[in-house]
């Protein structure tokens, strides 16, 4: 039996970030630039070399910004010739190519109710589809195969909803769901449970659930049921653990470089390790960095 293809994505974008605040008062965390692009793009961009066809935003209020960077400015256009700049108009023809190569729909969530509850608002545009969910603010970058690729290429050879995954440090395990495992296949793992923020002793393994997915059709029959998890929010999760046994799980080990942008150490890290591997920007960090080092004090 073939398998249908992933042609959609959801990206859940209606999170208040609080984390980031004032900056995201007024401005969606997923527009703070990692460099010089938003940190959405980064995920849109791996949706396309993936073969997404479609990209569902998940928006709530004070989104526009998100809405507008994939849109056309011609009154941008319009400026940047007249004032003889038609230099820069290439970077604006390279979002203008993304919203050009896929479909991209905005539906809103109307409370802030969940990662559950936001990919289950997206439902009827997903139309029983496997559908692909990519949170932006984790940052996957793949010299070979995009990540969601490598999830979805596991999802062709398993029918299986697939987690990303990547192995942390023990110490670590408390900061993310933790999954448990049956077997294991070539960096693909069969999953049996997922046990969110374990004790370091409880976990059951050290191979924690990142920001990307595939999803079977049966995850939103789960959500559909509306059920509350921690923060009396619906957790996409626990939409994905009550699968398990009547549909396959796997988690997929991903080859790529990943960047946890959801705080602002992590932020400020990505920034950091994204300047330093650009040519024209290294050259200028390596100094400041030099300076800033020699200037801190001794610890104590």
């Amino acid at each position: 039996m073939t398998l249908p293809s992933v042609r959609k994505a959801i990206f859940p974008a209606a999170g208040l970030g609080t984390r980031f605040l004032p900056v995201t008062k007024a401005q969606p965390k997923e527009m703070l630039p990692l460099v010089d692009k938003p940190t959405i793009q980064y995920g849109v961009e791996e949706a396309i070399a993936s073969g997404i066809e479609q990209v569902i935003m998940v928006t709530g209020g004070g989104k526009r910004a998100i809405v507008d960077h994939f849109d056309r400015s011609l009154e941008l256009e319009h400026y940047l010739e007249e004032r003889g700049r038609g230099d820069l108009l290439h970077i604006l023809g390279e979002v203008d190519d993304l919203s050009n190569r896929l479909l991209i729909t905005y539906v809103q969530q109307k409370e802030p109710r969940g990662l559950g509850h936001a990919v289950w608002t997206a439902r009827l545009l997903v139309e029983g589809e496997p559908c692909a969910v990519l949170l932006a603010d984790d940052v996957i970058l793949s010299a070979a195969r995009p990540a969601l690729k490598q999830l979805i290429d596991a999802h062709g050879k398993t029918g299986a909803t697939v987690l990303a995954v990547r192995r942390v440090p023990r110490s670590e395990v408390s900061r993310y769901g933790i999954i448990a495992t049956r077997g294991s296949k070539g960096g693909i793992h069969e999953v049996t449970d997922i046990v969110e923020k374990p004790p370091a002793d409880d976990a059951p393994s050290d191979l924690a659930a990142l920001g990307r997915y595939v999803l079977l059709p049966g995850v939103f029959d789960e959500l559909d049921r509306g059920e509350p998890g921690a923060g009396n929010e619906i957790q996409l999760v626990d939409a994905i653990k009550r699968t398990i046994g009547r549909q396959p799980v796997v988690g997929v080990e991903f080859e790529g470089d990943y960047y946890d942008t959801g705080t602002v150490p992590g932020y400020l890290r990505a920034n950091l390790m994204l300047a330093m591997k650009r040519e024209g920007l290294r050259e200028d960090l390596i100094p400041l960095l030099r300076e800033l080092l020699e200037a801190s004090p001794e610890p104590r």
